[in-house]
């Protein structure tokens, strides 16, 4: 009998070229905004999927790797060959790559100026050092995701979980204490609904002011695993999969908007 992973392989190759047009979409934002996308590529782990080496001590697929050592050095040779601003340095992640981010937001030196992490969380078991730098964090996820739990807890699909990871209120917290913001937060507005049939609403709410520290946390009611957007939109198995998105923003654009004003000491 073949095992989930197995069952589903067709629709996570499905996925894979789905993703494309998203990648595309901040890689859109460069003769605009004069920014270089570098779309980094996880390695391999024992369920023999790419992925990255996240926080979470029992996420036992992860590969093992030294991914930051990874992305640092892929930072530094782009600075090095005068393309990329050390003090400008931004990370987005969706899922596993969301964990990675703020993974890096935590051990990369020198740290990104600011991260955004889609449909992903800190971990519950934390194999990260700290204390952690100054960073500003962008977390987008939604309350009904069924692989990467809003509130909290065991990570996967179906019977294929690993890993926990703390829910958004938790992490947002943990970012507001290393950030040293409190209080209610300084913005919260709610995006407009653009689409009638989209069960979804999306609120924003921030802390601290533009130019940084600051933490950001965009809360899709009713939103699944998947990155909201406005024009690229998933087909319906895999919506059965992970949940609604949300369709009343384009992800990228909110991380750029938040990107923009920051830079790292």
């Amino acid at each position: 009998m073949k095992t989930l992973r197995e069952q589903l392989e067709p629709q996570l190759a499905e996925l894979n070229r789905q993703l494309a047009p998203l990648r595309a979409r901040f890689e859109a934002l460069q003769p605009r905004e004069q920014v270089l996308v570098a779309a980094l590529q996880g390695l391999k782990g024992r369920d023999d999927h790419t992925g990255w080496d996240d926080c979470r001590i029992d996420a036992v697929e992860d590969p093992g790797s030294d991914d930051v050592t990874f992305a640092r050095d892929v930072v530094a040779s782009l600075v090095q060959a005068g393309r990329a601003d050390p003090h400008r340095v931004y990370v987005m992640g969706m899922s596993n790559g969301a964990m990675m981010a703020l993974r890096l937001a935590l051990e990369m030196k020198p740290a990104p100026a600011a991260v955004a992490a889609v449909s992903g969380t800190m971990a519950a078991s934390s194999a990260c050092t700290g204390p952690a730098p100054q960073v500003s964090v962008l977390l987008i996820d939604g309350t009904d995701d069924p692989i990467v739990p809003y509130a909290g807890g065991r990570v996967g699909l179906g019977r294929h979980k690993t890993g926990t990871v703390t829910g958004v209120t938790a992490s947002r917290d943990w970012w507001l204490q290393a950030d040293g913001l409190q209080g209610t937060p300084a913005i919260a507005t709610t995006f407009p609904h653009l689409d009638p049939v989209d069960p979804t609403r999306a609120t924003r709410y921030v802390w601290g002011p533009q130019a940084g520290p600051q933490v950001e946390v965009i809360s899709v009611q009713n939103g699944g695993h998947v990155e909201p957007s406005l024009r690229f939109h998933y087909g319906w198995f895999y919506s059965r999969l992970v949940g609604t998105q949300n369709r009343d923003f384009e992800s990228a654009e909110e991380a750029w908007s938040f990107f923009r004003t920051k830079r790292s000491r």
